[in-house]
């Protein structure tokens, strides 16, 4: 069986920097044409001319061949200006502005602190210019369960948020619970979008524990219960404009991962539209794939669909068990596992 499908993007990947970047940028080239990189560098992406410089770095350490299209985001903080964001957009390689409530994941200590207490000019700012607003969702209140730490989120930011401008345009990144998806679905279509990842699609959060500490499963925000899975499941599946790709791809050293105190992150550019590709022919839904990966990203952004095409083949292939660069090496997703679908360019 062979698929053939318009060129998809991945709308929330982390690339890093240096050494790490020229060793994973070449496998989502690969597959996508566009991404919107992530800004959670030390230090942070936090102005205009440091994503252009960013941008640079990445498009020089791309294939010499490949035609991928790096979109660059800031990374929002308690003083960040409503000058960055028109900046930005008169930039036309940023498109995004990420919120990260500080300390919530990798590189967040920089994020925002108070939202409505200090980044009202800068959201309104991003009314004006029709700026997303790409949102890690969840709290950071130590006293709030792990597991409740989206569903808090939303009761207590995103929908007082989206009440108070129902114009910013809202992603909804890597969402993980069926409170998120009836929330999305409750929002007007068109200013609330969600990212869902091919790990929570997937894998629950069993795949944590069993035959002991997985750390290469550990991403935040975490793997929740099956109930969870299965909704995220039906709503990527159910053919609604308001889901599409985003793999949040994530990769970190080995040793960053296997060590007491470890890494939070999937690497799964690799396997990502294999997985995907999964997912939707179990669910009996290989015809509402081009648009998960393919249309309502594009639609959501304003921005064209790509005019190239990728070949899904199922084809049995072997995930490699890790992939070496200059000082050490990084283990994707279901590494040495085998695999159903190959996707290939056109």
């Amino acid at each position: 069986m062979e698929l053939s499908i318009t060129q998809p993007d991945d709308w929330h990947l982390h690339l890093r920097d240096g050494d790490v970047l020229k060793a994973v940028v070449s496998h989502s080239a690969h597959h996508f044409g566009r991404a919107i990189v992530m800004p959670n560098l030390k230090p942070p992406i936090t102005t205009t001319a440091a994503a252009v410089a960013y941008r640079e770095a990445i498009l020089k350490s791309l294939p010499v061949d490949s035609d991928f299209n790096p979109l660059m985001t800031l990374y929002l903080t308690d003083t960040t200006s409503p000058m960055e964001i028109k900046l930005a957009r008169e930039s036309q390689v940023v498109f995004g502005v990420k919120l990260y409530p500080a300390g919530a994941t990798t590189n967040s200590q920089d994020g925002v602190t108070d939202l409505f207490g200090k980044c009202l000019p800068v959201l309104q700012e991003m009314v004006e210019h029709n700026m997303p607003l790409l949102v890690h969702g969840e709290v950071t209140n130590p006293e709030v369960d792990m597991f409740d730490r989206e569903k808090v989120f939303i009761e207590t930011v995103l929908r007082p948020l989206v009440q108070k401008f129902p114009q910013l345009k809202v992603v909804m990144e890597h969402v993980t619970t069926i409170d998120a998806v009836k929330f999305v679905e409750s929002c007007t279509e068109g200013f609330v979008a969600a990212t869902v990842t091919p790990q929570h699609l997937v894998l629950n959060r069993n795949s944590l524990f069993q035959g002991g500490l997985q750390p290469h499963n550990y991403c935040l925000p975490v793997l929740k219960r099956e109930i969870h899975r299965e909704a995220l499941v039906s709503a990527v599946t159910s053919g609604s404009k308001r889901f599409f790709l985003g793999t949040d791809s994530a990769p970190h050293d080995r040793r960053r991962k296997e060590c007491s105190c470890g890494c939070a992150g999937i690497y799964n550019a690799p396997v990502a539209l294999s997985v995907y590709a999964k997912v939707f022919e179990k669910e009996n839904a290989l015809d509402k794939l081009e648009a998960f990966t393919s249309f309502n990203g594009p639609d959501f952004y304003g921005l064209p669909r790509n005019n190239s095409k990728i070949k899904l083949s199922k084809t049995p292939w072997k995930v490699p068990e890790s992939f070496s660069y200059a000082s050490g090496d990084i283990i994707p997703m279901f590494a040495g596992e085998m695999l159903d679908w190959l996707p290939a360019p056109l």
